[in-house]
């Protein structure tokens, strides 16, 4: 009697263990129903788009075969050193194509589509585009896309695989396909929660991992030159000023070391703009990315260690109220402003022969923004000033060293200033390389 009074105690022990268990997963299966996973259609490098804006066959864009490089965080700034690649080739993407073609009376209704999708008009196109950037996808990146379909760009969320061609913003945002013209917004989703769906062209792709995927924020400042990794080489570094193709990039050593400073105590706004203007990637533990206002409590790896070009420093961090300015998924349209010249007209000269701005005219003053830029044409640039003698000191506003020559003393081009409040301002000069703001 006594054996079988235990034997019901132990199975009410496990009935009641069972009932436990299966509220946690009805919990957790209403959690999920909360938030629902996010289809995503995944294109692969070299295929054809199912309904693009443009003849691929044509050849306005060129993917490459690369592999996708490993990512720290799902949510990455477009100022990140070494988010894109480039090569030393310049028709990576032909702009004065897609130019010519949207501006063109005959194809007037697909170009009133391709400008609504990027919320500008049609007579900003020119003046658009003659601000992006020809970059290849260095990360498997999550981005809304555009099929064209009876006369309107119907939006649809893709993931894109390393290697496609695409042109980027002022703020470091994938806003074109090169090889279909097919415009491209911010992935508004969450990040955690995507379902890829390959086929029709697109099959899962050799060295696809789903914890590298990275969906692209705005940079919190206008950049004036891109930190674009050698596809080709990577040691080599090349700084691509915004809106030219190639022709005026410069070489840096992106295989010289950089010293990790010390991150302790300061935000995670703070750690990221010294992180970024040393040419490291800022990577962040959790899900989410951290507030801008939060503190850092650790980083791997440790102060000291030393780390090539764009590789990442993981920040944990606690606290933090403020929302960060790289988090935004909607886009918002940005506030007109006055224009210094006229934009460019579909008849201006070909992009390649562009002079890159002068490193010493800071764009600090832009207001941030997530959307295509103003209608507005940014001013004209003029030709660089000529290199520094060898003998010349090498200083914070020094542009990248000349794309002739690769040199292991050259300082890696950052898209964001480092600020006397970051603890690594108090690190000896001789220590680090310098690096020129390009705010």
């Amino acid at each position: 009697m006594t054996f079988r009074a235990m034997m019901q105690r132990a199975g009410n022990s496990v009935i009641r263990r069972i009932a436990v268990l299966l509220v946690l997963v009805l919990a957790v299966a209403g959690c999920d129903r909360g938030t629902p996973l996010t289809l995503v259609r995944a294109v692969a490098a070299g295929a054809p788009a199912l309904s693009p804006f443009f003849d691929e066959h044509r050849g306005l864009g060129h993917d490459q075969e690369i592999r996708a490089a490993a990512g720290r965080g799902s949510l990455q700034q477009g100022d990140t050193p070494g988010l894109y690649g480039g090569t030393r080739r310049t028709n990576v993407c032909d702009v004065d194509r897609l130019k010519a073609f949207l501006t063109d009376p005959a194809h007037h209704r697909k170009a009133q589509a391709w400008a609504d999708a990027l919320g500008i008009t049609t007579d900003r196109i020119p003046g658009y585009l003659d601000r992006l950037t020809p970059v290849l996808l260095r990360h498997d990146t999550l981005v809304r896309n555009h099929d064209y379909k009876k006369g309107k760009a119907v939006p649809f969320d893709s993931l894109l695989q390393a290697g496609i061609a695409v042109l980027v913003d002022e703020q470091g945002l994938p806003a074109v396909k090169c090889s279909c013209g097919n415009p491209l917004r911010p992935f508004a989703g969450d990040t955690n929660r995507i379902s890829v769906r390959f086929g029709k062209g697109s099959r899962e792709w050799r060295g696809y991992e789903r914890s590298s995927v990275v969906a692209v924020r705005p940079a919190p400042h206008r950049l004036r030159q891109l930190a674009l990794v050698d596809v080709t080489d990577p040691a080599r570094g090349l700084a691509r000023p915004v809106g030219t193709t190639g022709a005026h990039d410069r070489s840096f050593d992106a295989g010289t070391p950089r010293t990790v400073p010390d991150l302790t105590g300061t935000t995670f706004a703070e750690a990221s703009r010294v992180l970024t203007g040393r040419g490291l990637a800022v990577g962040y533990a959790g899900k989410s990315r951290p507030a801008a206002d939060a503190l850092v409590t650790a980083f791997d790896p440790p102060a000291g260690t030393r780390l090539r070009f764009g590789q990442y420093v993981t920040l944990s961090t606690s606290g933090g109220t403020s929302s960060d300015p790289g988090t935004s998924g909607t886009p918002t349209a940005p506030p007109p402003t006055s224009p210094s010249t006229p934009h460019s007209s579909p008849s201006s000269p070909s992009r390649t022969s562009k002079a890159p701005p002068p490193p010493s005219s800071p764009h600090s003053s832009a207001p941030p923004s997530s959307s295509p830029p103003s209608s507005s044409a940014p001013a004209k640039r003029s030709a660089p000033p000529p290199p520094p003698p060898p003998s010349a000191p090498v200083t914070t506003s020094a542009p990248p060293p000349s794309a002739t020559a690769v040199t292991t003393g050259a300082p890696p081009p950052s898209s964001a200033p480092v600020t006397t409040s970051a603890p690594a301002a108090s690190e000896p000069a001789s220590s680090e390389p310098a690096s020129s703001a390009l705010t």
